[in-house]
Formats: structure tokens, sequence, C-alpha cells
């Protein structure tokens, strides 16, 4: 069954646009500084996960997995948008503290920011 992942990124040092443009709109995915985070990837994440991409400021490091482009939203989803919507509260990324480069996301979360992305 495939699982849901949220990764950052500052669109600075690579964005979903570089993403897109890279040769076969896939690269290693280099970001990750914290241990909970790299073995997140190195041991939970699988080929079919779905991967949302966020941007954000983050001054990445470390190796870890290779991500693929497959689409992007017609829009961009901000997080003052993501806090105002009721079905996200419990998410990992709204919580306080929350820094992780690389967070689960609930197949519920999932298919919410993808209703908000499609939005036009």
């Amino acid at each position: 069954m495939a699982r849901y992942w949220l990764m950052k990124s500052e669109p600075g040092v690579f964005s979903i646009d570089d993403l897109a443009k890279a040769k076969a709109q896939t690269t290693r995915w280099d970001g990750v500084r914290n241990y909970q985070a790299r073995n997140l990837l190195r041991d939970d994440i699988a080929v079919g996960d779905g991967v949302l991409f966020y941007h954000s400021s983050a001054d990445p490091p470390a190796r870890v997995v290779d991500i693929q482009f497959d689409s992007k939203f017609k829009r961009e989803v901000t997080l003052p948008e993501l806090r105002a919507t009721p079905a996200l509260a419990d998410m990992v990324l709204l919580r306080r503290g929350s820094r992780l480069s690389v967070q689960p996301v609930s197949p519920g979360e999932w298919k919410q920011i993808v209703k908000l992305g499609a939005r036009a």
C-alpha cells in the first residue's frame, strides 16, 4: 500500500521546477541533516509512495533517495492556506516545532492538499 510524504526544500537551492527539468525528471534527494528524517528516507519511503514537494528554508547536505517528478499543482498551496484548512489540523507540518525535511502525510491529508492544489 502506497504511503504519502512531504519533502521540504528551499526553492533557491532546489525547486519543484528544478526537479521537472532534471534528467529523466529524477534526482538524488539532498537535504537531510536530521537523523529522524534520514531514517524515514532510508527505512520507510518506498517506490510508488506519493511525495508532496514543499518549498521552505533549508540548507541541505546529505544524499539518501532518488525522487522523480510526476506532476505539478495548478497553483502553489500556501502555509496559511494549509493552516486554515480544518481537515489538515493534525498535519505534522503544521505542528509547532516541526522542522523535519521529510514528514509523513496521511492519505486524507494527501487528498485534501491535492484538491487544494488542483483549484485554478
